[in-house]
């Protein structure tokens, strides 16, 4: 059949899932205190920065990030599609779009879409619901936010659009009804708990109290709004301040009228009750009572709103019919009076007062969205030489720039795109780690350049400070202080502290003796400025003055004066429950490469004085001379002390100290970014090749037969050095992708793709999709989900595209 309005075009490579099906054996947590909230993730919508809504497969929205930082995963029936279909002379039937109807017993009136009837595919931003063998109709819904590369305004907006296609395939007139219902949850985004207490869990990792004021709608009201062509209802609340705050503004549903549909609507519902009130109406012949009720909500009452669209498709004809999402909560709170407004804020008021105009925005601009996000993701989708589930990947797993707990404030004078952070992930919740981040910022970087830098100039701030506070670490009840002036900091701090200003919030190890966060640091500068043009000496003077102090800090680590810091046996490293002794393959080649990126930089600073008179350092440009040449004293020591006593003529051992013969998978990681930034080699490639082939053999191949993706670090017969190792037995997603992308840089292709094949499919058909974890192992279990650093699968597409930045 012909469609006269186009039928929405599910691109092939779509992750696709039966609706409703669930899993017979999903992957299960690994720790019982880290986050588990099962399978049931889908896609999620809304803003980077702006809160975001997760809708599972079965239907129904389920995840809640509305409050910076914190995870709510609870299903609520209340918001819901539902359809109505009556054929001409045939019978009515009517279905609320979820498989699964409520625990609770709660809208035992609705009648429940039975699964596996259709099918549910997802690259995002876009996802869709093709419903079929139910309805007479052929409907699909698909829904997005206006998210894509380079975009600084429209991809931070609170919205989600909705768009139905209704096509009539019979002989017949068919009427159908589409109808959105939602609870009013405003005022439940925020930690009732102000001050929370900070604990040790098992894993030595500090957390905190989290209760969100879940279910609180006391003076709640909802009003229906007629606007033109524009109808919805619009959520609210009454408010006890005069103040905006967290948690405070408003939440809308909205469509489009004209003189072929009908609207009908129900001001004030009880979501709690049998939904009959709703239900009743609406199976009988897809309406509602069309009254209106302000009424607040008493304390412990619970309302919603409804609205239909009715409208009638004749046999061989298509109806478009869009509806919208949109929410505005201007405010996010760390730490009791630490605020900071939203990057949306910036575009509409601060008022909290806005989720209308969002609406009136989208209905204005839709179109044009759906057509950047396909002009963007148009141009990978063709290519022929990309298999079907790396393009899947490659765009799904950048759902956490919404999902990952993420921040993006209001521009400011020393901010113009404002500031931005994610978090390592929401089991170690603080943000970005910067060792993680040396693979997972790829993404950001490639996507949204202004972003990465953004946060990567907030830790060049933060080095020269210190916080001198007492601490106990976790991993073996030692003594330490918070920040040393001049370490490089783990993360910019926590959401119930005051991120950016506060930073290593995590206390499982000491991050002052961390012996890669400083090479971390200087190569995703120079990564930045080199892959986004090489001409950004802005950016670079901006985080150069934290560049020598960083470095030279590392240096007091190097003990014995031979040019490399040694790593002192406690896990010191991004590989945090790991022991390292004396020089180390990962945290020597890093600093290799460190070093010779601080080098480049120096030299470009060196001809390029900054236009800010404040950046320039003392005594310019003896300084900068005088720190080339330092970097360049400790090189020529470490690269053949490095080579001497490392190699072992098939791969670069772990260490110098440890006697340890096992096969480290990463061990590389800074002649990758050598090769990448185009510096001096950290060793020989032929070197190089040798390696990575023992890795690929021992530590993919001969690890259970390739079935799981690469172990961290196992011997060269695939076999545990220690069966009871915690991270070298683990199979780390992101790590995985690096290493991928380290074989495409070499030429390796075939392998790079067998392995990170195998680490997809292994995330998205055992249930971890859209919660992609860091840890992966062979008995089925995983560790820390919604993590950063799977976004490294960008790194991978990279080396394909020689890192086109938007």
């Amino acid at each position: 059949m012909i469609f006269q309005i186009p039928r929405p075009e599910i691109p092939a490579c779509a992750w696709k899932r039966p609706i409703g099906l669930g899993w017979d054996s999903p992957y299960t947590v690994r720790y019982a205190s880290n986050l588990d909230d099962g399978p049931w993730h889908g896609m999620p919508l809304g803003g980077l920065g702006a809160g975001c809504i997760g809708r599972s497969p079965r239907g129904d929205f389920n995840l809640w990030h509305f409050d910076g930082g914190e995870h709510i995963f609870n299903s609520l029936p209340a918001c819901q599609f539902s359809i109505f279909e009556q054929p001409e002379g045939g019978e009515a039937q009517a279905y609320a779009l979820c498989t699964e109807a409520p625990a609770d017993g709660s809208l035992s009136r609705w009648r429940w879409y039975p699964q596996e009837k259709g099918t549910y595919a997802a690259l995002y931003p876009r996802s869709w619901w093709e419903y079929e063998g139910v309805f007479a109709s052929e409907l699909i819904c698909e829904q997005f936010s206006p998210v894509w590369a380079g975009c600084y305004q429209e991809s931070s907006y609170p919205v989600a659009v909705f768009e139905w296609t209704v096509h009539n395939p019979t002989d017949r007139p068919i009427t159908l009804s589409i109808m959105l219902t939602w609870q009013n949850t405003v005022g439940w985004f925020t930690n009732a708990v102000k001050t929370p207490q900070v604990r040790v869990r098992d894993d030595g990792s500090p957390v905190y109290d989290y209760q969100p004021r879940w279910g609180d709608s006391t003076g709640n009201f909802n009003q229906w709004i007629t606007d033109f062509h524009r109808v919805g209802c619009l959520l609210n609340r009454v408010r006890p301040y005069e103040d905006i705050r967290e948690g405070e503004g408003q939440i809308a549903i909205a469509s489009i009228t004209n003189p072929a549909t009908e609207t009908y609507y129900l001001g004030r519902w009880n979501p709690e009750g049998d939904g009959g009130e709703v239900w009743d109406y609406f199976a009988g012949n897809g309406t509602l009572p069309d009254t209106e009720d302000e009424t607040p909500a008493s304390p412990g009452e619970q309302i919603a709103a409804a609205m239909t669209i009715r409208f009638t498709v004749r046999p061989g004809k298509t109806r478009k019919i869009p509806f919208f999402l949109a929410w505005d909560f201007p405010v996010t709170e760390f730490s009791e009076g630490v605020n900071y407004y939203r990057r949306h804020s910036d575009f509409f008021a601060r008022t909290g007062n806005n989720a209308w105009t969002v609406v009136r925005t989208a209905l204005k601009h839709s179109d044009v969205w759906k057509e950047k996000i396909e002009a963007w993701q148009s141009p990978i989708l063709k290519r022929e030489d990309l298999p079907d589930w790396f393009k899947m990947a490659l765009f799904n797993e950048l759902y956490l720039l919404v999902d990952g707990g993420t921040l993006w404030t209001a521009a400011t004078e020393n901010d113009p795109v404002g500031q931005f952070a994610m978090l390592e992930c929401l089991d170690y919740r603080w943000y970005e780690s910067l060792d993680v981040r040396l693979y997972g910022s790829f993404a950001l970087m490639m996507l949204f350049p202004r972003l990465d830098k953004a946060v990567l100039e907030a830790f060049a701030r933060a080095i020269p400070k210190g916080d001198g506070t007492p601490r106990i670490i976790g991993y073996n009840q030692a003594p330490a202080i918070r920040k040393a002036p001049g370490a490089t900091p783990h993360d910019l701090g926590a959401p119930n502290e005051h991120p950016w200003e506060k930073t290593n919030y995590t206390s499982y190890q000491d991050c002052n003796q961390w012996k890669d966060l400083a090479c971390d640091f200087v190569l995703q500068v120079y990564r930045d400025y080199v892959l986004t043009g090489a001409k950004d000496t802005a950016f670079l003077w901006e985080c150069w003055h934290a560049i020598p102090i960083a470095l030279d800090y590392l240096k007091t680590f190097d003990l014995d004066g031979d040019g490399i810091p040694e790593n002192s046996g406690a896990p010191d490293q991004t590989f945090d429950d790991w022991q390292l002794r004396g020089i180390s393959a990962y945290c020597g080649g890093l600093w290799i490469a460190a070093l010779e990126a601080a080098i480049a930089i120096g030299k470009i600073l060196r001809e390029n004085p900054p236009e800010i008179p404040a950046l320039e350092p003392e005594d310019y440009p003896d300084s900068i001379d005088r720190a080339i040449a330092s970097y360049q004293s400790w090189l020529a020591q470490a690269r053949p002390i490095y080579q001497e006593k490392l190699w072992n003529g098939n791969y670069y051992r772990l260490d110098s100290e440890s006697g340890s013969e096992v096969v480290m998978l990463d061990q590389l990681c800074g002649q990758f970014y050598a090769q990448l930034l185009g510096l001096p080699d950290v060793v020989e490639r032929k070197y190089v090749e040798i390696a990575l082939k023992n890795i690929y053999q021992s530590c993919f191949l001969k690890f259970h037969n390739g079935e799981f993706g690469a172990a961290n670090g196992v011997m060269p017969d695939g076999t545990p050095e220690n069966p009871d190792a915690t991270h070298p037995l683990e199979v780390w997603t992101g790590i995985n992708f690096g290493l991928a992308a380290f074989l495409l840089q070499m030429g390796m292709k075939d392998e790079a793709f067998q392995i990170a094949e195998v680490v997809v499919k292994q995330v998205y058909e055992n249930g971890l999709q859209f919660r992609t974890p860091e840890a992966i192992t062979p008995e089925g279990t995983f560790r820390a989900s919604h993590y950063l650093r799977a976004m490294a699968i960008w790194a991978m597409y990279g080396m394909l595209d020689s890192v086109n930045s938007a």
